[in-house]
């Protein structure tokens, strides 16, 4: 043995000695941790005596995380033999308890994750967790989670109110089981997780196979041999990096459910270090003492059970027949709006009573489901719940303006019901779905250059008949691929008008309030809460450059310098290379003028300056080519750089309306 090959071996016998960034703890109390220097905690975590409460009860929306300080390795630098997993194993241990205030109100459960970050981005506050954004299709993000979910939510597949979960970067869980262990003689045993009990969990991550087994049982049992879930997938490799942040987060709305972490264990060197659960605090719910007998407290209980079902049998009833009224009851404020009213039996039927299969999209503003209705005509029912019936009438004051906007590249709306203090939209079907997923999510047949230049005129032209082409002023304020329906001959019409605003021509905007989506919207929104055209033009650039690039707005997975599209984009323009920006899967599909044209106006409509981005009047005529000017291609490039624009140069900006030349 040569001293190249004597130094090569005691090297690899180091790496097997002392395995890189190996972490082993074990916190069978919280007592005494305040700071970070062992618990990373955020938002509304906090150390509550020896444990870790993760939400306020205080607080209406609450979330909370509690991470390991360090990031663990999860990925190796390199393999220690040609056979061996890129990814390092690891084993977790530890006690929690889940103790809703009122039992019977909806559960929120907790979750152990590892992520690269710890603060994932779009993770919505108080919801999913505090882990998930709420987008059908998120980005690829590294992101693993094990949900213990003691709530039901059926439009996310769960089984039950009481279930285990494996999430990969998306609230809709790989796979579930329901909570419970195996006994010594294989029978399974139901365990609820939301009684206040200590629950001990234990989770073993398999790196050579991506294996992932998940195991519970009451604390002070030993541990069952065979595991509640089980799960292995490839796939799981794509949402691990090489460090990543490993603790628990949680989350809650208006109901109070204490979510409590009493101990914890974990190492990459092998199985987590066994947790002492004798001394563990117990948690049970509030009970008031009471002097009287057990013969008085079970007749006070039969004679109010016999009042309640007496009284809930009657309101029962009298609510029947309320509803019936209701649901066929049209009040003389409705016929102010206009006049195709769909009972709501009829849509009921057109939906399938509103079956899941028919669900196609749900977020923040509603549920939407595909419908047909007796006519053989297919359409889209959107169902928007409203606090009161006031909350209702102002709703459908604005709604019915919208339903009378009559033009080809805009999703017509068809009619309305109203159920008590929900209101059901009826607009036209779009069978081809959103933009983005012919863009960006592996559709059958990639959208091709061609196709997509004229779903952007069709839109462009919609945008434009919004803020110019009627009697009042319609600023939509969510414009982004996923809101671009295309019908059956790959038409763009833009589509979800549930945040939009209607003003009078030179009236400025009242609202104050920040909506829309993260990467759309515009940067003076960030300080001048107020929306406007410009911010909807902005909206549209964005929209520009991710359909000429075939990149979304942020892409967490790309190389630090190219996260954000317009920055990208802008680079590249000032270094003369705008064209490698555009989708390669297209390459030669398009002239070069023509590309540089749709990414150099998407910049101009991202410009930061509100007053300097072109109107959608001279975007169209840009798009389309009317009124060619003699330096079209200049005055672009002034807008990007930031030269043109603004009074002083009207002149120059009306030549937007000119072509770009070939």
């Amino acid at each position: 043995m040569d001293t190249l090959q004597f130094f090569l071996f005691i090297f690899q016998l180091l790496l097997c000695l002392n395995p890189i960034s190996a972490v082993d703890f074990l916190f069978n109390s919280f007592t005494g941790i305040t700071n970070t220097t062992n618990v990373t905690l955020i938002a509304d975590a906090l150390v509550d005596s020896s444990v870790v409460r993760m939400t306020n009860d205080s607080n209406q929306y609450s979330f909370g995380r509690a991470f390991y300080p360090k990031k663990v390795t999860i990925k190796k630098p390199f393999p220690s033999s040609s056979s061996s997993s890129n990814f390092s194993s690891f084993s977790a241990s530890f006690v929690f308890s889940i103790l809703p205030q009122i039992p019977t109100s909806p559960g929120f459960g907790l979750a152990f994750v590892l992520c690269n970050t710890t603060s994932p981005p779009g993770a919505l506050a108080s919801q999913y967790f505090g882990l998930f954004t709420n987008a059908t299709s998120p980005p690829l993000f590294p992101l693993l989670a094990v949900e213990f979910d003691t709530g039901q939510n059926p439009e996310f597949g769960d089984p039950d109110d009481n279930h285990l979960g494996i999430d990969l970067n998306n609230i809709v869980s790989k796979k579930t089981q329901s909570a419970g262990y195996y006994n010594s003689t294989g029978g399974f045993v139901p365990l609820r997780m939301r009684t206040g009990q200590n629950v001990h969990a234990w989770i073993d991550f398999d790196g050579e196979t991506m294996q992932i087994n998940v195991t519970v049982a009451p604390a002070g049992l030993p541990r069952p041999m065979k595991p509640t879930l089980s799960y292995t997938d490839p796939e799981m490799a794509n949402y691990l990096s090489s460090d990543m942040f490993v603790g628990f987060s949680a989350s809650k709305t208006n109901w109070i459910e204490e979510q409590r972490v009493l101990a914890w264990s974990f190492s990459t060197l092998g199985s987590a270090r066994d947790i002492n659960t004798t001394n563990l605090p117990a948690f049970q719910p509030t009970t008031s003492s009471s002097s009287l007998s057990g013969g008085a407290i079970a007749g006070i209980v039969l004679g109010c059970v016999a009042f309640v079902a007496i009284l809930v049998s009657i309101c029962y009833l009298w609510w029947r027949k309320k509803m019936k009224e209701q649901e066929e009851e049209i009040e003389d404020w409705e016929l102010e709006y206009w006049p195709h009213r769909f009972s709501y039996d009829e849509l009921r039927t057109a939906t399938g009573e509103f079956r899941r299969e028919n669900l196609l999209g749900s977020g923040g503003f509603g549920r939407v489901y595909r419908g047909m209705l007796q006519n053989k005509t297919e359409v889209a029912v959107k169902c928007v719940n409203h606090d009161s019936k006031q909350g209702v009438r102002e709703f459908m004051a604005e709604i019915s303006s919208m339903g009378r906007l009559q033009h080809k590249n805009l999703v017509q709306m068809r009619g309305w019901c109203r159920k008590g203090n929900e209101l059901m939209l009826v607009y036209d079907f779009m069978p081809n779905g959103s933009l983005n997923k012919w863009v960006f999510d592996n559709p059958p047949k990639l959208l091709e250059w061609g196709r997509r230049r004229r779903v952007l005129v069709d839109v462009a032209e919609g945008l434009n008949y919004l803020h110019h082409g009627w009697d009042q002023v319609v600023i939509h304020r969510d414009i982004k691929s996923s809101n671009i329906l295309l019908d059956s001959e790959m038409r763009g019409r833009l589509g979800d008008f549930g945040l939009a605003k209607l003003y009078q021509q030179g009236e400025v905007p009242n609202t104050t309030r920040v909506v829309g989506t993260l990467g759309y919207l515009a940067t003076e929104l960030a300080t001048v809460a107020v929306p406007t055209s410009a911010s909807d033009v902005y909206s549209f650039g964005v929209v520009l450059l991710e359909v000429a690039c075939g990149r979304r707005p942020i892409e967490t997975s790309a190389a630090e310098e190219e996260v954000v599209l317009i920055d990208w984009v802008r680079e590249l323009y000032a270094r003369g290379r705008m064209c490698d920006a555009a989708d390669p899967r297209i390459e030669g599909e398009y002239e070069v003028g023509d590309m540089e044209m749709v990414l150099k106006l998407g910049l101009a409509c991202c410009h930061p300056e509100p007053q300097r981005r072109p109107t959608m009047k001279e975007v169209v005529a840009v798009l389309v080519g009317d009124n060619v000017a003699e330096e079209p291609g200049k005055v672009l490039s002034d807008l990007v750089r930031g030269d043109g624009g603004g009074p002083e140069k009207e002149e120059e900006t009306t030549a937007l309306q000119g072509n770009l030349p070939d």
